[in-house]
């Protein structure tokens, strides 16, 4: 018992170094709080009187919502991965050696603060859509379950960025995960609906994992059942963490034992 509440509690302190980090760097904080309010205010405004949102019959920016919050907290949580190499290349691993701490707890560390921190950037987005006009007709258990997907969202890329920033031998191929995971709703039902892309780009985006998220939570922020991409996105969303997460492990550790 005591073990585990000693890896509970540093498992705590490296989230918050993880948290203190990001608010000490400029450009975390823009990362933070500023692009998703711009991402909001340029799919609202710049694309919202260019796109039809076909049969779903919504205005553009209640049709548009739920990818652009998978956008905000997407590409923070891809950014763990420049934390992740940051730490395997610069001399911090070395300081953790010496330390009484488990190994897994460092990348632990980073999925954590990286939920919390991405978690609120969603949030951020959140009120500048309600700033903008978007009018969600959730329950208060609808409600739960946005913030329950979008938390299982940003937990599913944070622990891919780990596994990214492991394999990767330098910050900068660590940044290339960022804009997969930026881009990809791009290429889903999020931004555009799927139905009006070519034959090529609809089979793609009808099936990748990127668009049963962004309709489940379309249909939580609209009041609407989900049905079963629900059910898709929970089989996908536990899917990669439960890939990701064992192989990091194995990795952490070549990595580390070397």
């Amino acid at each position: 018992m005591s073990g585990v509440l000693s890896a509970a509690g540093d498992l705590r302190r490296l989230a918050v170094r993880g948290l203190r980090r990001e608010v000490r760097v400029l450009d975390g904080l823009i990362v933070n709080i500023v692009l998703p309010v711009i991402i909001m205010v340029v799919f609202v405004y710049v694309f919202g009187g260019a796109i039809t949102t076909g049969s779903s019959g919504l205005a553009y920016i209640d049709f548009a919502v739920p990818a652009v919050l998978l956008m905000s907290g997407g590409y923070g949580a891809a950014l763990t991965a420049v934390n992740v190499a940051d730490d395997m290349t610069g001399g911090m691993i070395d300081r953790f050696r010496t330390l009484p701490i488990g190994g897994w707890v460092v990348p632990a560390g980073h999925v954590v603060a990286s939920v919390v921190r991405n978690v609120a950037a969603c949030a951020f987005a959140l009120v500048a859509a309600v700033i903008l006009g978007f009018r969600p007709d959730a329950t208060l258990a609808g409600w739960a379950l946005v913030l329950g997907l979008v938390a299982a969202y940003v937990l599913a890329m944070s622990s891919l960025a780990v596994l990214w920033g492991l394999l990767v031998r330098s910050t900068q191929a660590a940044g290339a995960f960022s804009f997969v995971v930026l881009f990809l709703p791009y290429l889903s039902d999020g931004v555009v609906p799927a139905e009006t892309m070519p034959s090529l780009l609809r089979d793609f985006a009808s099936n990748q994992p990127i668009t049963p998220i962004v309709v489940t939570l379309r249909a939580l922020l609209q009041g609407e059942p989900v049905g079963s991409p629900g059910v898709v996105a929970a089989l996908w969303l536990a899917g990669v963490v439960a890939v990701s997460v064992p192989i990091a492990a194995v990795l952490f550790r070549r990595r580390t034992s070397a």
